[in-house]
């Protein structure tokens, strides 16, 4: 690259812009997370208006000096598309705006059938997020996973030994596979052909519980770790296996794994 032609140094900034980005990029998602540790969809929508940022301040129980960090946040958020804001009237000080929720957080609200947050909170837990940090060292060893590398164990070990995290998990992904029986609801030809049916890693059972309401022909299993599994409440065309999906699983006509 030639520095020393206009063009060069425009081609040097974009590529340091899209390097510094991608550096940063982490700032977002911990962003997201933050707002649901605070608390901040529900607050907005008990709000019934938009809310203005000390009423925010007031209504999450958040230290007045801690007020122009709430604001940064919300503009990192509103900047994503997880909040918007509106004028709301004009005092002595200028406009005044509110924020809103977009469709994006109206999925974050914890009371919404189709809510995410858990999914959201699950993903972002310090647990599946630092393997991340083991990637290089991992393609260097002989670990199975970074996980494992991370870790010092598998997955399913860690499971065992800690059993909120599973159960986070799990919820968490029993909220996703709620909006995906919606998707399923409305496209029933997608099955029609299938008589049996396995979801591997399938956790409590959402999706195949959904599955199997909407087939009532389909024969619905749900294969996870036997302390997943334990004692869940099967019915006619659904049941659950506990098992390794990385040594077997039950003959069928189709698989799903879902992430």
């Amino acid at each position: 690259m030639d520095v020393e032609q206009g063009h060069g140094v425009s081609e040097l900034f974009k590529a340091q812009c899209h390097l510094y980005k991608h550096i940063y990029y982490f700032i977002e998602s911990m962003s997201l997370k933050c707002a649901l540790q605070l608390g901040i969809p529900d607050a907005i929508q008990k709000n019934n208006r938009p809310i203005t940022l000390q009423q925010l301040v007031s209504a999450l129980n958040i230290p007045e000096s801690k007020a122009d960090f709430l604001q940064r946040l919300m503009r990192i958020l509103e900047h994503t598309g997880f909040f918007d804001t509106v004028k709301i009237h004009d005092n002595q000080e200028g406009v005044e705006e509110g924020y809103v929720l977009t469709p994006s957080s109206k999925l974050l609200l914890k009371d919404s059938p189709t809510s995410l947050s858990p999914a959201v909170l699950a993903m972002l837990d310090p647990v599946l997020m630092n393997p991340w940090f083991s990637l290089g060292e991992w393609i260097q060893g002989k670990e199975r996973t970074p996980f494992e590398t991370y870790h010092g164990m598998s997955f399913g070990e860690y499971e065992k030994r800690n059993l909120k995290f599973i159960n986070n998990l799990n919820e968490g992904m029993a909220s996703d596979s709620k909006l995906v029986s919606l998707v399923v609801k409305e496209h029933k030809e997608i099955f029609e052909s299938v008589n049996s049916l396995v979801d591997v890693g399938g956790g409590t059972g959402t999706l195949a519980r959904s599955l199997a309401d909407a087939y009532p022909h389909l024969k619905c299993t749900v294969l996870d770790l036997p302390q997943v599994v334990a004692n869940l409440p099967e019915s006619e065309n659904l049941k659950f296996a506990g098992g390794d999906m990385f040594k077997s699983i039950p003959s069928t006509d189709a698989i799903i794994i879902k992430v």
